[in-house]
């Protein structure tokens, strides 16, 4: 228009105050390739006496495809025409003449439905954002992305159907055998579970330390790679032992028993390894990721450490890469080792309230692997260190091993409704 506008004269035709402006129109989606194709409709207010409202238009367009709406008020009106006045100039090619007229730019946007009814607008508004990225993939999507979207609903249905169904079945089910008898089934269950952790048990021993066998817990070479760690506690002093108890730098139950090591070199010498070990598995059962190679120190001989790797860790797959981790059954079993080692310690009979303690473990689970352990277990009685109003729980192992009981069905339960 600027180029036309040099080579002829020109007259300003248009009036400001104008009632019906040229219209000029960009699309927000695109460009026309055939603009021949188009035909526009213009709709003003019918409150013309309004000075505020009487400029008000609303543009529409339709093509095979799409509708097109836009306007010059409301929350989406372009800034630009307040900001700056537009001309269309129409040349007269035989005069030479053009005439200038006022113009307005308005943008237009398709319209994705032919029938924009309040309630359907607020419905869409409730959607949530996958509900509304599935009406755009369903409109505008690849093909790929439609298939993706049809089988993903399909899983769903699936998905519902199967829920369905398995609540039938668990109907079904406690209609016919009844509630108490499935408790005491996953009370069973329990036991079993627990009891794939536990150490080796040999239950046609003859004596007490042949049911949970040292070798089961310490092979030699893990008990001859003790012998340089646990010299430490060999010739500890009563001076050194309560400066451990106020920095609190082992259990509680390793510390008691360090109190009362044999005279006698060997036995003292055996005793000091199984405490330092157990204290390690203590330890060791607080960790939940093992990130290290060495978790437990230098001065954990590498003997040991492979062993809790190898033992008491289970293998998971996180951020490509493989790690270890204690994980609840994990520290199960490293519970029932625990046990076992202090049975060994303390003549088959251990306080189990203080490795409960030692453990950090609710008393329910510690009475349930030591009764999956076919251990009998009473109220301590006068054992060293105890306060008279203290509730110990004592755990015996003794010959012949009393029968597993489920201990889910021995505890008190709430009435179900």
């Amino acid at each position: 228009m600027a180029a036309a506008a040099a080579a002829a004269t020109w007259r300003y035709r248009g009036d400001p105050e104008a009632e019906q402006p040229a219209l000029l129109v960009q699309f927000s989606n695109g460009r026309l390739r055939r603009a021949d194709d188009m035909h526009f409709t213009v709709y003003r207010d019918r409150d013309s006496a309004n000075p505020r409202k009487r400029h008000r238009r609303i543009l529409v367009s339709e093509t095979e495809r799409l509708s097109y709406v836009g306007n010059n008020f409301g929350s989406g009106v372009m800034k630009c025409n307040s900001l700056c006045r537009y001309f269309v100039g129409v040349l007269d090619k035989d005069s030479g003449q053009m005439e200038v007229y006022n113009a307005e730019l308005f943008n237009m946007q398709p319209l994705l439905s032919d029938n924009l009814i309040a309630d359907e607008t607020e419905d869409y508004q409730n959607k949530s954002y996958r509900e509304k990225m599935d009406l755009c993939i369903e409109a505008f999507g690849t093909s790929k992305q439609k298939r993706a979207l049809n089988s993903r609903r399909m899983n769903a249905v699936g998905s519902d159907i199967l829920n369905t169904a398995v609540t039938k079945a668990a109907a079904n089910i406690i209609d016919a055998r009844g509630i108490t008898a499935l408790i005491q089934d996953v009370a069973q269950d329990d036991v079993q579970n627990i009891s794939i952790f536990l150490p080796p048990c040999h239950e046609d021993a003859d004596k007490p330390e042949n049911v949970y066998k040292f070798e089961d817990i310490l092979s030699p070479g893990e008990y001859e790679a003790l012998r340089v760690p646990a010299a430490v506690f060999i010739n500890i002093t009563p001076e050194e032992i309560i400066k451990k108890t106020e920095e609190k730098s082992h259990c509680s139950f390793v510390l008691e028993e360090l109190k009362f090591l044999p005279l006698d070199e060997k036995s003292r010498d055996h005793k000091a390894r199984c405490l330092w070990f157990l204290d390690i598995l203590i330890k060791f059962s607080f960790l939940k990721v093992i990130k290290k190679k060495h978790p437990m120190g230098p001065e954990c001989p590498h003997i040991i450490s492979r062993k809790l790797m190898k033992n008491f860790t289970s293998l998971t797959y996180n951020n490509g890469s493989v790690q270890n981790l204690i994980s609840a059954s994990m520290k199960a079993k490293i519970t029932a080792y625990v046990i076992a080692l202090a049975l060994h310690i303390n003549n088959f009979q251990t306080d189990l309230t203080v490795l409960q303690n030692d453990m950090k473990l609710q008393e329910s689970r510690m009475m349930d692997i030591a009764r999956a352990m076919r251990l009998k277990v009473s109220k301590a009685k006068g054992l060293p260190g105890l306060e008279a109003d203290q509730n110990h729980k004592l755990g015996i192992l003794s010959l012949p091993l009393p029968m597993q009981k489920a201990s889910g069905g021995q505890r008190k339960r709430k009435k179900m409704n």
